[in-house]
C-alpha cells in the first residue's frame, strides 16, 4: 500500500500539526534565546535554509538554526566551518527547533527518514528511494538505531523498513527513543567527520533519477 493510501498517515500528519504547533507556542522563548545567541556568536543570517526533497520527492525549504560559519577561501571544509557553539547545537539537537515550522507546513513530519540533499536522489538505488514514499522527518528509525554513526546503506534499510511499518506505537517508541539519545548525545557525527561523508551511490546497484537538481553547500 503506498503512502498515501495509509489511514494511519492521515491522523500522523493531524498529530504532526497539532504537537508543532503546541511546541511552537511553548518553546518560543527557547527559540528566541538560541535566535539571540547565534545572532551574537555568528552574526546574520540565524537560520540556515535548503532546499531538500520530501514527499515523492517533492522540494521544500528546511530551516534549522545555523551552526557554520559562511564558505570563505580559508574556512572550505565542514570542521572549519564548525563552530564550537554550532557543535554544542547540533549535540543538543537545539538546532534542529525551526524545523517544527516545516512539520507546521507540511513539509515534514515529527518521524520519518531524515531529508537529505537534492543531489542523491539520482544516486539511491529504486529501494533506497522509497524512503521518499513518506514525509521526511524530525527523527527517525535510522537516528534511533545509530544517527550519523550508521552507513548510509543501513541508515536507508531502516527508512525503507519504516515506511514499510509505520504506526502509531512506531512513531511514540520512536520519540522516546530519541529523547534518550539527545540526553546521552550519542552518533551525533559520523568517525572522522565533522558533520557526516557525502552519499556517492551504492556500488554496483542501480540509481534512479527522480528531479533535477545539485547538491548544496552542507551547512
Amino acid at each position: 500500500m503506498t503512502a498515501h493510501g495509509q489511514p494511519y498517515d492521515r491522523v500522523k500528519r493531524g498529530l504532526d500539526a497539532l504537537f508543532a504547533g503546541l511546541a511552537l507556542l511553548v518553546l518560543s522563548p527557547v527559540l528566541l534565546g538560541v535566535g539571540v545567541a547565534v545572532a551574537l556568536a555568528m552574526g546574520r543570517p540565524v537560520l540556515f535554509r535548503q532546499t531538500r526533497p520530501g514527499l515523492g520527492g517533492r522540494l521544500f525549504e528546511l530551516r534549522k538554526f545555523r551552526t557554520m560559519h559562511p564558505v570563505r577561501p580559508d574556512r572550505v571544509s565542514d570542521g572549519v566551518r564548525l563552530t564550537r557553539f554550532g557543535r554544542w547545537l547540533r549535540a543538543t539537537s537545539l538546532d534542529e527547533l525551526p524545523t517544527l515550522w516545516n512539520v507546521l507546513r507540511g513539509d515534514m513530519s515529527l518521524v520519518g527518514p531524515r531529508p537529505l540533499l537534492v543531489s542523491y536522489l539520482e544516486r539511491y538505488t529504486p529501494e533506497q528511494a522509497r524512503r521518499h514514499e513518506v514525509r521526511p522527518g524530525i527523527t527517525g528509525l535510522a537516528q534511533v538505531r545509530g544517527r550519523a554513526a550508521l552507513s548510509f546503506e543501513d541508515r536507508f534499510t531502516y527508512d525503507v523498513q519504516y515506511v514499510d511499518t509505520r504506526c502509531l506505537r512506531l512513531d511514540l517508541r520512536i520519540l522516546l527513543e530519541t529523547v534518550v539519545l539527545v540526553l546521552h548525545r550519542e552518533g551525533v557525527t559520523a568517525d572522522g567527520y565533522a558533520t557526516g561523508p557525502e552519499f556517492l551511490g551504492t556500488a554496483d546497484s542501480g540509481s534512479l533519477a527522480n528531479v533535477d537538481g545539485g547538491g548544496a553547500p552542507r551547512r
